[in-house]
Formats: C-alpha cells, sequence, structure tokens
C-alpha cells in the first residue's frame, strides 16, 4: 500500500481542483460542475485562446500554466484518463472571444478523440477551433496508449511558444502555425528509478529492483521501452541525449532551449546533476544552450525519475519562448 496524502480515493481530483481554487482564487475560476479552469478574465476579446489538458496526476501540468503568454484554460480528466468531450467542449465556449481557440493536445488515443469530438461540436456552433498534437516522445513510435509517439514534456514549450504568439495579437492561424513549428522542433526522453502508484488502486504500476532503471518511460506509470542497471547521472545522460540527437540532430552552433524534468519524486539535487551532466556533453558537440528549465514540470504522481527535452531554436522561436508570461509554473532564467 502506497501512503498519500488524502481524503478518498475516489474524490482526488475533484478536491485538488477545490484547493487549486482556493488557493489561486485572484487568477483562476472553474467553469461550475466541470474540471475545467480557466483564467479569471475569459474570454479575451481579440485574442485566439488556447486550451490543453488531459488526465491528473502530471501537475503542475496542465493548470500550472494558465496565465498571461501561455494557456487559457486547462480541462482535466480523472487521475491518467482523457477529459470527457463535454468538458473538453465547455471549456471552448467559456474562452472563444470570437477570435478562435487553439487546442494543444497530447498524442494519447483518448486526448485526441476527445478533443476532435468537441472541435467538431464548436464548429457547429460557428466556433473556429484547430488543433495540434504534441508527439516529442522519441522513446516509442506505437504504445498502448498512443498510435504514434506520445506527448510529454516537450508540450510545456508548445505552450508558451504558441501562447507568447496569441498574446501578440495573431490570427489563429499564426498561432497554430507556430504550434505547429515548435512540434517539429522538440523532442524528449525519460527514464525512471521508481514507478507510481493511481490513488484508486494504491499499487505499483511496475516494480523495479534498487539496482534497477527503466528507460523510455511514458508519463502514465506505463513501464519504458528496456530495462537496465542503474548507473550514474552521466550514464543516464549519455542514455537519454544520444535517441534525441539521433533523432533531430543539431548541427555545431546550434542553439537550444535544454528542459529537465523531474518526474514528481526526484530531489531538484539530482536534477541539476543530471542537467550539467547534459549540458556537458552537448557542450562538447557544440550544441549551445540558449535557455535552460530544471524542476517539475509535467511529473507522473510520486514517480521516480527524469526527462530530457530539447527544443531546438531560431530567431522567431527565441523571441517567442522569453517573451513575458506570469504561468506561475514557467520560470525564465
Amino acid at each position: 500500500m502506497i501512503k498519500k496524502i488524502i481524503n478518498h480515493p475516489e474524490a482526488v481530483v475533484q478536491e485538488m481542483m477545490e484547493g487549486i481554487i482556493l488557493a489561486d482564487a485572484n487568477r483562476l475560476k472553474r467553469i461550475d460542475e466541470t474540471k475545467v479552469i480557466t483564467k479569471k478574465e475569459v474570454p479575451i476579446e481579440n485574442k485566439v485562446a488556447l486550451i490543453s489538458g488531459g488526465g491528473s496526476g502530471h501537475e503542475p501540468a496542465h493548470v500550472g500554466y494558465i496565465g498571461k503568454g501561455m494557456l487559457d484554460a486547462a480541462v482535466l480528466g480523472e487521475v491518467f484518463t482523457s477529459p470527457t468531450v463535454d468538458e473538453v467542449y465547455q471549456a471552448i465556449k467559456a474562452v472563444d472571444s470570437g477570435s478562435g481557440v487553439c487546442l494543444i493536445v497530447k498524442n494519447y488515443t483518448g486526448d485526441v478523440m476527445n478533443f476532435d469530438m468537441a472541435a467538431e461540436l464548436a464548429a457547429e456552433e460557428g466556433i473556429q477551433v484547430e488543433h495540434v498534437i504534441v508527439k516529442d516522445d522519441v522513446a516509442v513510435e506505437d504504445s498502448t496508449f498512443t498510435s504514434g509517439r506520445r506527448g510529454i514534456a516537450g508540450t510545456i514549450f508548445v505552450h508558451k511558444l504558441a501562447g507568447a504568439k496569441a498574446e501578440q495579437g495573431a490570427s489563429l492561424k499564426e498561432v497554430k502555425s507556430i504550434a505547429q513549428k515548435t512540434v517539429s522542433h522538440v523532442r524528449s526522453m525519460g527514464v525512471a528509478l521508481s514507478s507510481c502508484a493511481i490513488p484508486a488502486i494504491g499499487e505499483t504500476n511496475f516494480t523495479l529492483a534498487d539496482d534497477e532503471m527503466e528507460v523510455g518511460i511514458g508519463i502514465h506509470g506505463e513501464p519504458g521501452i528496456f530495462r537496465t542497471a542503474l548507473t550514474e547521472a552521466k550514464g543516464i545522460a549519455k542514455q537519454l541525449v544520444e535517441p534525441i540527437l539521433a533523432d533531430m540532430p543539431l548541427e555545431k552552433g546550434a542553439e537550444i532551449a535544454l528542459m529537465v524534468n523531474g518526474m514528481g519524486a526526484t530531489p531538484e539535487m539530482e536534477l541539476y546533476i543530471l542537467y550539467k551532466e547534459v549540458h556537458q556533453l552537448l557542450n562538447k558537440r557544440g550544441i549551445m544552450v540558449y535557455q535552460s528549465f530544471v524542476g517539475e514540470y509535467m511529473t507522473s504522481l510520486e514517480m521516480g525519475g527524469a526527462s530530457i527535452t530539447i527544443l531546438k531554436l531560431d530567431e522567431e522561436l527565441k523571441s517567442l519562448l522569453i517573451a513575458e508570461s506570469d504561468a506561475p509554473h514557467f520560470m525564465m532564467r
């Protein structure tokens, strides 16, 4: 049995949302009788609205990225479960000001299907809706949860760059174009040192021996692509970076944003050690880190481990990356 600070396993998402609104009532509001949280001021006139979401258990994603220059709303599902069609539809209606809505969707079968159906319902009411599918995980092409690559921590960069473009007053077509460009420029891969336990189940999804690690994990507690002996941070950095660079070759002198993301139970001490190794590995190849991000950005409950995300930058993406944002969980260095 895994110990958790909860009241009732079946009520964790509901009670978490109540806590979020109480803690941040000056910025956020909840659509009654839904699992939708929005900016307090939506809809915002003459601005394309951005919505993302997915199953709960990945906090601070996605509510933590609601704010100026990022998301206008997040739609929550139950733990590791896609949001419903109706709740995505309610979110679209709540944020649309007439300028259109862009949906940022991680590539998991249920998410893609439900967001797409909600977009069709909104279109029938005359709301302009576009969607972008994030598939940054280089570990797998197909899985139990997906057709094609999974969407993981690289999704946060899509939120940021598309959100910055929308904040500039860009059209829906322009916002979608930046989101798609970001998807094409971002790659990720993760490793687990321990699994996680869904509150309603109370047991871990898989078990690792003390001297093992799981490479290529997703964000729903699913096992990775292979299990191997636990190695030092230098070896972990190499196992994560090399597949990313093999998939997205970067020339010497290329500039990137580098994210080292904790999976929920990894101390910052260890994340910074991993960051050092990744940074040095990239530096030896002549790849320049323009902006760095270290911390928990997209977790998997209390999983031990980390993921690496590399975003290839050009001048346009650099300017959007550093544009102002007040989303509480996206801090610039």
